[in-house]
């Protein structure tokens, strides 16, 4: 997709599997913007090579690299950045109250869940607290499910929410909600329970943006699942 006019050239560090470089794909191809992505694999341990330590101390993805200026990281801080920097299409509210609302919906993810069941925090418990390949799937599952359940909790009859987590237009909750569905799938989450959500995750996948920005559409996904 071709980018703004005046868009400088952009590297996107990211790993296929990554719910955090989801959601700056997302939002990257929401705005129109292209990025070169380079597609680290961190279950070998790419980003703890020295010269990706250099743009990411802490070895982590995403990072977003322009033309002279030091790497952004955090995909929320990546968002906030894109959002300032090219804010059409907009992807906050005009309104303050709205967009305190569409942020507190995107910490419930990208805070309050997301962080439980990050590769590090399995190999974590795995390592020091001896679980297992079933008490780390049990583990995975609850905090999906729990993030899920209070997103329910917070969109149903709620008068902001419409078409999307916020209103008639895609903001960053849903591109959080986005990446949380594609984890309930992979945990074996029976969206049912949660209509409200489920109604908006499957409105997201008809999206360009989205259905591109998934998991196993990215360079180094297993073959068999693409």
């Amino acid at each position: 997709m071709p980018g703004m006019p005046d868009q400088p050239a952009l590297t996107l560090y990211g790993f296929w599997r990554s719910m955090a470089a989801y959601r700056v794909r997302v939002a990257l191809a929401l705005k129109g913007l292209a990025a070169e992505e380079i597609a680290l694999d961190l279950d070998a341990g790419d980003q703890f090579a020295p010269d990706f330590l250099a743009l990411n101390p802490e070895g982590a993805v995403p990072a977003l690299v322009g033309p002279g200026r030091p790497p952004l990281t955090q995909s929320m801080a990546i968002l906030e950045y894109l959002e300032e920097r090219y804010p059409d299409p907009p992807l906050l509210p005009a309104d303050l109250y709205g967009r305190a609302r569409v942020r507190s919906l995107a910490a419930l993810i990208v805070s309050d869940t997301h962080p439980l069941i990050v590769p590090r925090v399995r190999e974590y418990l795995a390592e020091t607290a001896g679980f297992d390949e079933a008490a780390l799937n049990a583990w995975r599952a609850h905090w999906v499910g729990r993030g899920l359940t209070a997103m329910e909790a917070r969109l149903a009859g709620s008068p902001e929410t419409g078409v999307f987590c916020h209103g008639d237009a895609v903001t960053f909750a849903d591109i959080c909600l986005g990446n949380l569905g594609v984890a309930a799938h992979t945990v074996g989450f029976d969206l049912g329970q949660v209509p409200t959500v489920a109604r908006i995750i499957a409105t997201c996948r008809e999206i360009d943006a989205f259905a591109k920005a998934h998991p196993m559409r990215q360079r180094g996904a297993p073959p068999a699942a693409a």
